[in-house]
């Protein structure tokens, strides 16, 4: 005798109301991807500018265009929410935020501490 299996075989995450919770997980991910991608990208940039002085007014350059500031831009978010929700699941290993109201509280706290970092960085950065 079988069991009937009613479970969905395809999940639409579009269609799924996540938690903030589920959203700080599914980015931590992404933010991890996208800084290991960016890897060679970043290695070429400094073994570039660490050359000469041509070297590095190429490298400068490079990272003036605007595409390129862009996707600076992205990878500064990367860094500054993995760092974030990392250390919200560093706290989840020492079993402190387990509890829901808990957590979506950490979660909450990592969206609103990125964007005020971000921002500070942007600043800082870029004006």
């Amino acid at each position: 005798m079988s069991v009937s299996d009613n479970r969905p075989f395809f999940l639409n995450l579009l269609k799924i109301h996540l938690p903030v919770t589920g959203f700080v997980s599914i980015l931590h991910r992404i933010s991890g991807m996208l800084m290991f991608l960016a890897i060679p990208f970043t290695v070429y940039l400094l073994d570039l500018s660490l050359q000469d002085d041509q070297g590095f007014a190429q490298a400068s350059g490079i990272l003036q265009q605007p595409i390129v500031q862009l996707l600076t831009l992205v990878l500064l978010w990367s860094l500054i929410h993995h760092l974030l929700a990392g250390i919200r699941f560093l706290l989840i290993d020492f079993e402190i935020g387990l509890e829901k109201q808990q957590a979506i509280l950490f979660s909450w706290a990592v969206f609103i501490i990125q964007a005020i970092l971000l921002l500070l960085l942007i600043v800082g950065v870029y004006l």
